[in-house]
């Protein structure tokens, strides 16, 4: 009787996946629609979209939680479940609050540097996070604490635009105004983006992982 033939590669990923995985595969879909609705808001100016892509983020948070809490649940930790969880997690809280932050009015050059910069910070604090992951967890499975505070924190700018846009203050009317440094304009709030990418990758804050 000839061999059972292997069955085709994408239905073997499939069967590699965890309950967990495809919550985290909630939060990148949600990432992704985040940035669909905050390009929509800079063609339409309807804050419907803008509200519907901060959303988009709110419900990619609920997701980012619940992934992790099945995987301790059922007691299923991967190497593919951590990397799925980075992609997912730059997507929805390091390239979404970038470009709703550029929707909201940050688009001056010295803008630009501050969400770039905020940006590569997720992505470094992310990849130095999976690397350590295996030290940090003493042998225990679990890690202690995170070095750096995690990137899902900057759902809190997403609620800075939120409020934002509430008030009405977007575009021209943007909190602080705008500031023409040398060649390029740019907005204090763009500061705050700075600030939460700074404190990704410190290596000097420690803070315990609940």
């Amino acid at each position: 009787m000839p061999p059972s033939p292997d069955p085709p590669r994408h239905f073997s990923m499939i069967r590699g996946f965890q309950l967990a995985d495809f919550f985290t595969l909630g939060n990148a879909g949600c990432g992704v629609a985040a940035v669909l609705f905050a390009t929509l808001y800079v063609e339409s100016k309807s804050t419907t979209h803008f509200f519907s892509s901060a959303g988009m983020m709110g419900a990619a948070f609920v997701f980012d939680v619940l992934d992790g809490r099945i995987a301790r649940w059922r007691h299923q930790h991967s190497a593919l479940g951590r990397e799925l969880d980075s992609l997912a997690d730059i997507l929805s809280f390091g390239i979404a609050p970038a470009a709703l932050g550029f929707a909201a009015g940050l688009r001056g050059g010295w803008d630009w540097i501050a969400l770039i910069y905020f940006v590569c910070c997720g992505v470094s604090r992310l990849a130095r996070f999976n690397v350590t992951a295996e030290n940090l967890s003493a042998g225990t499975g679990k890690v202690a604490y995170f070095e750096g505070t995690p990137i899902p924190t900057s759902i809190v700018l997403t609620a800075v635009l939120v409020l934002a846009a509430w008030m009405e203050r977007l575009g021209e009317d943007l909190y602080w105004g705008v500031w023409t440094i040398g060649p390029w304009e740019t907005h204090p709030l763009a500061l705050l983006f700075v600030l939460s990418g700074t404190l990704m990758i410190s290596k000097t804050l420690h803070i315990p992982k609940i």
